[in-house]
């Protein structure tokens, strides 16, 4: 037997390769097949399940594709409803891999349809869970995603409790906990940046698991402070439930290289939004104007969701040398299948065409500390409210990056606002999405709060 997680840092999203005796199953697999269908071959195993723990809302899944390569039967929870043919597991059913057994315990809560899948080993012990987004390490599910008529959010809070205590908790301690997603994901709020522990560790470290619990408590605890869901999760559930174009077909209309000329027109008469994704220093150092920074160096493709609005939006891309590929599949994770191309050469293509470029005043923390002692500094924070209300500088504004479309509002174009985020990425995509809307008159604080902490400016810091 052998259970491998292949984890994708920038999602922070686990999927799970299992084998026994030559038959594989693959659990949440993201949209590129290749890394399972090599995988299992140069092992000599044939993919025989692809296992989906519910309906992602944070990615679009490679369930289609892999089962169209490999023959796999697709798997999904009791109660779910797709518009493709796949296998309703019933709480209990067991599929055998080779001479072990895949369980499903439908746990309902986060979603309807979310299971847990127990792995039995082959001398008939019960090993491991597959607990997608219903138990993570350190949290558990939010409750506010699939809210559908009356049912609401605590509704799905107390399923989620009852499938916890009836389904998950009755199992043995030294059950290993495998997730769908660690620390930086959307689909919790207090997730460890640890991605696998054992169950029993879990019962006296998770919150949500305290076995002198109430329902009651467990509602209010589990839906204190969720945050709005970003924009692009309930396209995603529809995408991986309706189903999508081959990943094939949209990496070969993405990576196309474009000539300046052609770049040009796309971005000016044909509405094609231009992402930048090089570094941050980069960027601040000379862009295209209107062009808006993500950098792939970064939670790329999650901030791309978070923050352009349509699905649909034609993009074209600024990137290093050797990074195009990587950056159309990432957009494509997240269901971004109108990428259109990359400026040949990248922005050195466009320096050297002599077209115009922008740029944004950066400065470091010391040079800011005294401007701040000088003047009355309008400073906004970028971060999110968590962070925000932990550790804040005295008199700064949150302005959460998340919400920053629907919040700039707030901003005044003629005033001039010092930003920052903990390290320096997020608040130059915040001053690139404002400098697009026409706001300029912004100062970027570089390497952020981590930076500042170390000055003498005054903070405001929660006991």
């Amino acid at each position: 037997m052998k259970v491998e997680q292949i984890y994708t840092g920038c999602l922070a999203q686990g999927a799970y390769y299992i084998e026994s005796e030559g038959e594989a199953a693959i659990v949440d697999p993201l949209r590129e097949t290749e890394p399972y269908v090599t995988k299992a071959k140069k092992n000599g195993s044939v993919i025989k399940y692809i296992f989906e723990t519910h309906f992602h809302a944070d990615f679009v899944s490679g369930h289609l594709d892999l089962s169209k390569k490999t023959g796999a039967d697709i798997i999904y929870g009791q109660g779910a409803k797709a518009d493709f043919d796949f296998v309703e597991a019933k709480d209990g059913q067991e599929f055998k891999l080779g001479n072990i057994t895949i369980k499903a315990l439908h746990t309902p809560g986060h979603t309807l349809e979310s299971t847990t899948f127990l792995l039995i080993d082959e001398n008939g012990k019960e090993h491991a869970i597959f607990s997608g987004d219903t138990l993570f390490i350190g949290d558990v599910g939010r409750p506010d995603l699939a809210q559908k008529g009356d049912l609401t959010q605590d509704d799905l809070a107390g399923m989620l409790y009852d499938s916890l205590r009836s389904k998950v908790m009755t199992l043995p301690d030294d059950v290993i906990v495998y997730p769908a997603h660690g620390a930086g994901s959307a689909c919790g709020k207090n997730m460890s940046s640890e991605t696998t522990d054992t169950l029993g560790n879990q019962k006296k470290t998770n919150y949500a698991l305290r076995e002198d619990m109430t329902k009651a408590e467990f509602i209010r605890e589990v839906t204190d402070g969720i945050l709005p869901p970003p924009q692009y999760f309930a396209a995603n559930v529809h995408m991986n439930k309706s189903g999508v174009k081959s990943l094939d077909e949209i990496m070969q209309k993405g990576k196309v290289s474009l000539d300046l000329e052609t770049f040009e027109a796309m971005a000016n008469h044909e509405g094609a939004l231009v992402l930048d994704t090089r570094n941050e220093v980069e960027f601040a150092k000379a862009h295209i104007p209107n062009s808006i920074f993500i950098g792939i160096n970064g939670s790329f493709a999650p901030w791309v969701g978070a923050l352009i609005p349509d699905l649909q939006q034609p993009i074209i891309f600024i990137a290093d040398d050797g990074k195009e590929e990587e950056v159309v599949r990432r957009l494509s994770r997240v269901g971004f299948d109108n990428t259109l191309g990359f400026l040949e050469g990248g922005f050195e293509t466009w320096v050297k065409n002599k077209r115009e470029t922008d740029s944004i005043k950066s400065i470091n923390s010391k040079e800011f500390e005294a401007d701040f002692q000088k003047d009355n500094l309008n400073v906004v924070d970028v971060r999110k409210p968590g962070e925000w209300s932990s550790d804040h500088i005295e008199g700064a504004t949150n302005l959460p990056l998340d919400y920053i479309n629907d919040e700039m509002h707030k901003l005044d174009r003629k005033k001039t606002y010092h930003m920052h985020c903990l390290g320096g990425y997020r608040s130059i995509i915040a001053i690139s999405i404002l400098k697009s809307r026409g706001y300029h008159n912004l100062v970027d604080i570089a390497e952020g709060y981590r930076a500042i902490q170390q000055t003498t400016i005054p903070r405001v810091v929660a006991v």
